[in-house]
């Protein structure tokens, strides 16, 4: 008997169907991967298990007996933990409150607090993370430690049953593997886990059978063993994907952006670099290194502290986000929901939130102007939204990223600082970033991109600068590495062979 069979759930907001009749079984100790292109109704099906939404039709068991959960403490009770692809912590509540939370140790009916920290203290050590304090607020983390406390919040839960979306998507290699260590020893345990990501290759050396969602319904299950990553693919969109770094013939052109010497407040070292017209730069380096503290001040979110920017020949220094703006800067944020998005604002709002220029009419804004010009932006993007009108906070993930980098290249940025741009996205939107970075580049753009996801560096820029404690180990050519050697500049400061 299966830990987990969900029969027969659909789901509906209004027209849309986001669930239609899926079934879905998890065994003791099995990893069972979730699939599917954003949007395809894998957080839906999961907030049901949680019970975070009910459903309109179907049922649940644990263990053969029946379980339908009035929300998510419920679920927690049940046995059922959650490490959603959208952070879910209280940024003003230290990291020991937020993995506590919920699961407090009481001792003559007050918090025993000793108790709680060595919980806490032993958790992260489990993950190999000691160094994350108990005691700082959770808003004052880099995403990766926050993606580290969301995942020992889960481990602390005694759980039947771990779903893991996206869990990796903003950790290092290095954290990544110790997860699926982690993962190893949970399965030993009887733990079930759903396994939820976009990182295919990932997804085939940690689960043990997969599922596959395409517009809400079952698209195929099998094994893991033998299945080949165009099988995943091929189920997940209903055709062969063919190339998966698309190239934009592009030509490198003058000096677009320099950096002298530039260090912002938050930055450990004073970094100098140089980006060209039509050149995609990429950035690696572990989550730590200063690849997000040096985007932040290049876009001015973080003071600089001293140096200065050269663009187009034009040496300046301090500026606002604002002024960066105006001077052509657009910044994708490795944080869409905390920074890079207007939550609760409609996707029309979000996209044309940095130039209202073009549906402004003596001052007033032409609200349907706006929708029509957005509606030509969801169509050339793809974003699966219901209307120019709905709220970014109703749209999965990948699709929020999307909503980001329209607003970017609907603002016409000539120098776009790209932090984890395919963070939480499908195969498929992947290869359409890819597709739009290189004909950004071809328009004679310059092109920051930060990743942690070595194959798409190598597969998309035209140089590779790599970071290790805040300086720049080296700049080279993308041909000119491996995934090896990027791995050795990040983690020693120097290439395998230097």
């Amino acid at each position: 008997m299966p830990v987990l069979r969900m029969e027969g759930i659909s789901k509906s907001y209004g027209a849309t169907q986001a669930l239609d009749n899926v079934s879905f079984d998890l065994g003791r100790g099995e990893v069972h991967a979730l699939l599917g292109e954003n949007g395809a109704g894998k957080s839906t099906m999961m907030k049901i298990l949680s019970g975070a939404i009910m459903p309109d039709a179907g049922r649940m068991t644990l263990d053969g007996t029946p379980y339908a959960p009035a929300g998510p403490l419920d679920g927690l009770r049940g046995g059922v933990s959650m490490i959603y692809q959208e952070l879910n912590l209280a940024p003003h509540l230290t990291v020991e409150e937020n993995i506590m939370l919920g699961r407090e140790i009481h001792a003559g009916g007050w918090l025993d607090r000793r108790a709680m920290k060595a919980e806490v203290r032993k958790t992260l050590e489990f993950l190999r993370h000691a160094e994350i304090s108990g005691e700082v607020p959770v808003g004052k983390l880099s995403v990766g430690a926050k993606q580290l406390v969301e995942i020992a919040r889960a481990l602390m839960n005694k759980c039947r049953i771990l779903v893991m979306d996206e869990p990796t998507s903003s950790l290092s290699l290095e954290d990544s593997l110790r997860l699926f260590e982690i993962i190893r020893k949970l399965k030993e345990q009887d733990v079930g886990v759903i396994y939820i990501s976009h990182f295919l290759e990932e997804v085939q050396k940690v689960a043990d059978s997969y599922t596959v969602l395409r517009d809400g319904r079952n698209a195929g299950s099998g094994v893991m063993e033998g299945t080949s990553l165009d099988d995943l693919i091929q189920l997940m969109v209903g055709q062969k994907v063919t190339e998966m770094f698309p190239r934009v013939p592009h030509q490198t052109r003058d000096v677009l952006l320099t950096l002298e010497a530039m260090k912002g407040v938050k930055m450990a070292k004073p970094v100098s670099l140089a980006v060209s017209g039509g050149e995609i730069l990429g950035v690696a380096g572990l989550i730590g290194a200063g690849r997000t503290e040096l985007l932040r001040t290049m876009f001015g979110l973080d003071a600089m502290e001293s140096g200065r920017l050269v663009i187009s020949g034009s040496k300046t220094g301090r500026g606002t986000p604002w002024a960066r703006i105006k001077q052509g800067f657009g910044l994708l944020s490795e944080d869409r929901q905390g920074e890079g998005l207007a939550l609760a604002q409609s996707v029309a709002d979000n996209i044309t939130l940095s130039d209202f220029s073009p549906y402004r009419r003596h001052g007033f804004l032409s609200v349907a102007r706006q929708r029509k010009g957005v509606a030509a932006w969801i169509d050339r993007m793809n974003i699966k939204a219901r209307s120019p009108l709905q709220k970014v906070t109703g749209l999965s993930g990948g699709n929020q990223q999307k909503v980001a980098l329209a607003r970017l290249l609907h603002q016409k940025a000539e120098i776009l600082l790209l932090d984890e741009p395919t963070r939480g996205v499908d195969v498929v939107s992947k290869a359409q970033i890819y597709q739009w970075v290189g004909e950004l580049a071809r328009q004679g753009k310059a092109v920051v991109f930060v990743s942690s996801y070595l194959p798409e560096l190598l597969g998309v820029c035209d140089r590779i600068a790599v970071f290790h404690r805040g300086s720049v180990v080296e700049t080279r050519p993308a041909q000119e590495w491996d995934a090896q050697s990027l791995m050795a500049a990040a983690t020693m400061g120097r290439t395998s062979s230097g």
